[in-house]
């Protein structure tokens, strides 16, 4: 059956499956003329219901096990609940699964963003554009018949880093925004870590965005969903693809300092008041775990909670443990049911062990019976004490090596390290800049590495940190003891030979360390590599993962080797003793 919506310029096709009402492809008309696409999931008995919508550009007729096949087969042999209960026939890449929220009373939206999937228009991710967009589907979602105007916005990556951007223009009808793994802020976190370029952005846009881009037509994906084109009805010629998007790899090369590109692009955390769900991911080194910690302790919202888990970055959204848990965050404040949500501590955690996460309730983050301790650098030995020394001394490594790894006793009792991590070194470089790429690491008795299953990575270290020299400048408002908060607003040349002061950021991690096992700092020149075997990585993803999965930074016009590839010296001595501030958690 063709229905026409009043305000909409053309006829969209509707439909009853699964017990669900689909109204497919109905346009949202923007103030420049766009129609976005959508597609609506909603209960099949008329009524008002409240609203989860998502706006991304990974193509909303896309099936999750198609587009994603590694990423689902992975998902569904290790969480067999995210299959149980649904036909999966309407599961698309890391947005809700209508058929889990309609029966409980929801109406899903999808929106295509524009210039992607079935939406025509020039593709410019995360760009102030999009949130206007974002803004007026809200509002457009909000007026709908069965809507009751209490939208909630959910997803992952993508989908809660644009909610993170929207909350900040504060439209109306939004009443609660679910942020699972998202990134919020696009220099520090996607872009350049430390100021240091990492090439994910660009791989990632050509494998997972341009893929999908509007106007790939027959030439794209025919969805199984509906038999339609992913990217289409309309066909266009590769010259006018290109010409229909932005060169987000050659936009990021451009931009190499945190200007106006990147600064119209972060959320303002101080003007984020609805509710907040915040997720993160202890293995998502390299992008996912830093915002959701910054949107939680810095947005102005009265009622924000903060989850942290493990495992893949796609899994914990879609099981039911993350699935129930958003479902009474979303029935609390877009249905108003005294859930006991609010009631809830702040801070939920799964608590990282060798073999297991143990799960434990916060009051407030970073943990408020944190115990801020300095382990010292030493260069004698490459040791890492809770002594300082003042002898002086250096240790040298090539730029583009490995590094030097300082490595404590064995632990005489079991430890918990959960929170922020930060470094303080003393560097110099016979060039005029450094890399440092900081690791934080634990090896058993037998000096064998622990590593996880990250985010993307299978062997992913604890933490990792990074800084160029040249991009030391702190924004001293900003900054914290454990949480150092750098301008990148200007380039600071070193002078080769003489030692600067840098203090490094290393994203928040937990990991309960057992008695006898060492940690340890490796200050390396280059991205980490795990010993072992590299792994296969996934379908949507153009390299093997080495340990970094994804994020990696070796761009050459980035790191030209004769700037990068110098003698780089850590120094020791009276006023320079170098440290690593870890939170240690009391037991009890």
């Amino acid at each position: 059956m063709d229905q026409n919506s009043s305000d909409n310029s053309q006829a969209f096709k509707s439909e009853v499956r699964r017990d669900m009402a689909i109204d497919w492809d109905v346009p949202i008309v923007m103030e420049d003329g766009v129609q976005l696409m959508c597609d609506v999931f909603r209960p099949v008995e008329a009524g008002n219901y409240p609203v989860i919508l998502s706006y991304g550009p990974y193509g909303k007729y896309l099936l999750f096990e198609d587009g994603y096949k590694t990423a689902w087969d992975r998902m569904i042999t290790n969480h067999p609940d995210v299959a149980a209960g649904s036909s999966n026939e309407y599961q698309s890449w890391e947005v809700a699964d209508p058929e889990k929220w309609v029966p409980e009373g929801y109406v899903c939206v999808r929106v295509d963003s524009r210039g992607c999937g079935r939406s025509p228009g020039f593709v410019e991710v995360w760009s102030p554009r999009e949130a206007q967009d974002l803004y007026q589907c809200i509002e457009w979602a909000a007026q709908q018949d069965w809507s009751d105007g209490n939208i909630g916005m959910s997803g992952v990556s993508y989908y809660a880093m644009n909610a993170w951007q929207v909350a900040s223009l504060s439209p109306p009808h939004l009443k609660a925004i679910c942020t699972w793994e998202g990134a919020a802020d696009m220099y520090r976190e996607l872009s350049h870590h430390g100021g240091i370029l990492c090439t994910f952005m660009t791989n990632w846009y050509d494998m997972q965005v341009s893929s999908v881009q509007h106007g790939l037509g027959s030439k794209g994906w025919r969805s199984a969903m509906n038999g339609e084109w992913v990217s289409g009805p309309a066909e266009l010629t590769s010259e006018e693809l290109g010409a229909n998007r932005e060169d987000l790899g050659k936009s990021a090369r451009d931009h190499e300092m945190d200007d106006e590109y990147w600064t119209s692009r972060p959320a303002d955390f101080a003007k984020i008041t609805v509710p907040i769900l915040s997720a993160a991911n202890w293995g998502g080194q390299g992008l996912h775990p830093r915002g959701n910690f910054e949107g939680f302790t810095q947005s102005a919202s009265n009622d924000k909670w903060l989850e942290v888990h493990g495992r893949e970055h796609w899994s914990e959204f879609y099981t039911d443990y993350g699935r129930e848990m958003q479902l009474a965050f979303f029935d609390h404040f877009l249905k108003g049911e005294n859930n006991g949500w609010q009631d809830r501590r702040r801070v939920q955690l799964q608590v990282r062990h060798k073999d297991k996460f143990v799960e434990r309730f916060e009051d407030a983050w970073p943990i408020p019976s944190t115990q801020w301790t300095k382990f010292y650098l030493q260069a004698d030995g490459h040791g890492l004490t809770e002594a300082s020394g003042e002898q002086a001394a250096t240790v040298s490594y090539r730029g583009f090596s490995e590094g030097v790894t300082f490595l404590s006793a064995p632990l005489g009792a079991e430890a918990e390290i959960t929170g922020p991590i930060a470094a303080k070194l003393f560097v110099s470089s016979s060039t005029v800049d450094a890399d440092m790429f900081l690791v934080f690491r634990v090896f058993d008795a037998s000096f064998r590495e622990v590593t996880f299953q990250g985010a993307l990575d299978p062997h992913t270290p604890i933490a990792q940190g990074w800084l160029r020299a040249s991009h030391r400048k702190l924004d001293e408002a900003q900054s914290e003891p454990y949480r150092p908060f750098h301008s990148h607003d200007e380039k600071q040349p070193l002078n080769p030979g003489e030692p600067v002061e840098l203090d490094v950021e290393i994203w928040p991690t937990s990991i309960v360390v057992p008695a006898g096992h060492r940690i340890a700092l490796s200050v390396r020149g280059r991205d980490y590599e795990y010993p072992g075997e590299a792994d296969a990585g996934l379908s949507n993803m153009k390299n093997k993962f080495t340990g970094v999965g994804p994020f990696i930074h070796d761009d050459p016009t980035d790191r030209p080797k004769e700037i990068f590839d110098g003698e780089v010296s850590l120094h020791f001595g009276t006023g320079m003793q170098p440290y690593l501030l870890l939170p240690i958690i009391p037991k009890g």
